[in-house]
């Protein structure tokens, strides 16, 4: 039993490693610019085929890391979501696209690299797929939330609602990506905290949201 413990904490610590620096060199340089082999000496691993081994191709290495990531910002989101119960306040809602994101990179400290992650990811159609599957296809708390959003502007068209919300989840990403790599670069940021980050940005799509919708050309 004490053997079967000591290699299941060897896989997982591998696994880990492996996260970690996929998520590090896809974020710096792409996911289509890095090579498995790259993913395993960045991790200390002499093997070449660990990444293969342990997760299989490079799509279920994204998948795995989208998922490693999604998880807790579902739970700090699910928390924010029973706080605030049926309000009727718009940004009550927008504090809850935004803050989990915000919340998740403070709590992975300085550097991190999942905004970045997030945003190479985002340009590609395929990887992007990945991303919506892995975060609103299976998130209870997301589908609250655009239902929240919904009653909050019932005036607009659909078609509006499904930009604007585009929009949100663009501007919520490039953001992270702003704040998360002055940070790594040590470089004076406007707003001192992740916290006070995502309060700008909040007003900015609260803002988005109510803003007037004009027709014709």
């Amino acid at each position: 039993m004490a053997g079967g413990t000591r290699r299941d904490e060897q896989v997982k610590a591998t696994r880990e490693a492996l996260l970690a620096a996929a998520e590090r060199l896809f974020a710096e340089h792409g996911v289509y610019a890095i090579a498995n082999r790259q993913i395993s000496e960045a991790a200390g691993q002499g093997n070449n085929t660990a990444v293969s081994y342990h997760f299989g191709t490079k799509v279920d290495l994204v998948r795995a890391l989208v998922r490693r990531h999604a998880e807790p910002m579902e739970a700090l989101r699910a928390r924010m979501l029973a706080d605030i119960g049926d309000s009727d306040e718009l940004r009550d809602w927008v504090d809850c696209a935004v803050r989990p994101v915000t919340g998740h990179l403070e709590e992975l400290g300085c550097p991190s690299w999942y905004a970045r992650f997030i945003a190479q990811v985002s340009a590609d159609p395929a990887l992007y797929a990945i991303t919506e599957e892995e975060y609103y296809g299976t998130s209870p708390s997301l589908r609250k939330l655009e239902d929240g959003l919904t009653r909050c502007v019932p005036g607009l068209p659909e078609a509006v609602r499904a930009e604007r919300a585009l929009m949100t989840r663009h501007l919520i990403v490039q953001m992270s990506v702003e704040r998360e790599r002055a940070l790594a670069d040590n470089t004076p940021t406007a707003r001192p905290t992740w916290h006070d980050a995502a309060t700008g940005l909040v007003d900015a799509i609260v803002a988005l949201w109510q803003a007037p919708v004009m027709s014709g050309p």
